[in-house]
């Protein structure tokens, strides 16, 4: 008897999915529970397994094409069994086979060149405690890494700068590389005219100046996760009514609290606190005071969690993804740092399970890291609220009736206006940033 093989559905806000390989040809023998084909989502690509045994009959979704959820993609026949063949389901996009088909063959030289590994001398490298931290907060197999240190020792800065595309042993002026990292120029490109071939502001100031010069039009598919997340954000736009408010929070205490820590496990590399781990665990809190602020909207209900399941936004070259820390509240902020860095690495490395990308009930986005002042995020439906985090910066500012230099930041919420009203919005905002100005409250 024939089976039909239907598109799953992962999570609540699934639609459709693109199939992107599949790994068994018509004709042949498929055994319950083996791998039959690739679905990309706009959160992860995931593997389906068989429902039953059989022959694969027929596929009646190519790769490159997306079906919508519970739509048929293939058959599966019984040995010997004679079937009529069905009618083929007409691609929802069928461009995006052709983009696909187009993408892998322009990545394909790019891929072929990639620089191999440096091995590492008897399996060992020769690296400081710094480096190797920062090689397992960023996912970086430090053997990759050339060293610059004394007898080819890897350094800090030489992980830093393989993390941000800048090839081992290349020289440069702090300003020039701080101008070319906001200009977004390869640094590979560039010839050093400084001492020892060093690259100076000059040199990038006359990139930057061929850089302005008119350039052919190019294009690039407009598929996969970055047609997924315009699709979803256009949709939340439209589909939400969303709000959000500002409040600049003198950060100074949680600098210092984050800096104490640091310093109180210096000695373990398997700790390692950022400011994210701590808005977490704030945001964490706060949440658990106002629980309407961690709800989602699922039809004509409500749903206000007992859990904070915080959604951690993760930015990916092709595109933005958000792993999920379950029961943050739950957790104290060791904890939470060593588990939102697992899950962060995973991402960076494509090794989320749906489970990791599901469920959140509260997102958290961060761009501190970039000269941003304020932004308003975009909420992942059917979640109610998101908190946006910009750069924390020295500024002059009134503390205890005098002008003092202090660390400040703005953070913004957006929440959405038709489950959450302006008041408990801005109650739950200001208890957040009294976390932020006082951490040790975080613990009453």
């Amino acid at each position: 008897m024939a089976v039909n093989i239907i598109m799953p559905k992962w999570g609540h806000t699934m639609e459709e999915g693109k199939i992107t390989k599949w790994l068994k040809q018509e004709g042949d023998t498929v055994q319950k529970g083996e791998e039959l084909f690739e679905v990309e989502t706009e959160k992860i690509t995931n593997t389906v397994e068989a429902i039953a045994g059989g022959i694969l009959f027929q596929i009646l979704v190519p790769v490159g094409s997306s079906a919508r959820v519970s739509a048929v993609v293939a058959v599966l026949a019984e040995p010997g069994e004679t079937l009529e063949p069905v009618k083929a389901v007409a691609a929802d996009k069928p461009a995006a086979a052709e983009a696909a088909t187009a993408a892998e063959e322009k990545a394909a030289p790019v891929e072929a060149q990639a620089p191999a590994p440096v091995p590492a001398a008897g399996g060992f490298v020769r690296a400081t405690p710094a480096a190797r931290r920062l090689a397992r907060e960023l996912g970086i197999d430090i053997g990759r890494v050339r060293g610059s240190g004394p007898e080819g020792r890897v350094t800090e800065k030489d992980v830093s700068q393989f993390s941000e595309g800048i090839p081992a042993g290349v020289r440069i002026s702090p300003l020039a590389e701080e101008m070319a990292r906001q200009a977004g120029l390869d640094i590979s490109t560039l010839s050093g005219t400084g001492d020892g071939g060093k690259i100076v502001v000059a040199d990038v100031e006359r990139a930057l100046a061929r850089q302005a010069e008119p350039q052919p039009v190019r294009s690039m598919p407009f598929t996969g996760m970055r047609k997924s997340i315009a699709d979803n954000m256009h949709a939340s736009l439209a589909n939400t009514a969303q709000l959000t408010a500002f409040s600049e929070v003198d950060v100074t205490e949680m600098v210092k609290f984050r800096d104490l820590v640091r310093k109180e496990y210096q000695n373990d590399e398997n700790i390692r606190i950022s400011f994210n781990d701590i808005f977490i665990l704030a945001a964490s809190r706060a949440l658990k005071r106002f629980p309407i602020i961690n709800s989602t909207l699922v039809g004509d209900e409500i749903l206000i969690h007992g859990s904070v399941h915080m959604g951690i936004a993760v930015a990916l070259p092709e595109g933005l993804i958000v792993p999920v820390l379950k029961d943050a509240d739950q957790k104290g902020l060791l904890r939470i740092a060593e588990e939102s860095r697992i899950l962060i690495r995973k991402a960076r490395e494509g090794k989320l399970s749906v489970d990791e990308v599901t469920g959140g009930t509260f997102t958290i986005t961060n761009l501190s890291m970039f000269p941003v002042d304020g932004f308003t995020p975009i909420l992942r439906p059917p979640e109610s609220g998101i908190l946006g985090l910009c750069r924390i910066h020295e500024k002059p500012s009134v503390y205890n009736g005098e002008i003092a230099i202090r660390s400040m930041m703005t953070i913004s919420l957006t929440w959405d206006h038709r489950v959450v009203d302006g008041a408990p919005a801005s109650e739950f905002l200001q208890a957040l940033c009294r976390f932020l100005e006082e951490p040790t409250l975080i613990m009453t």
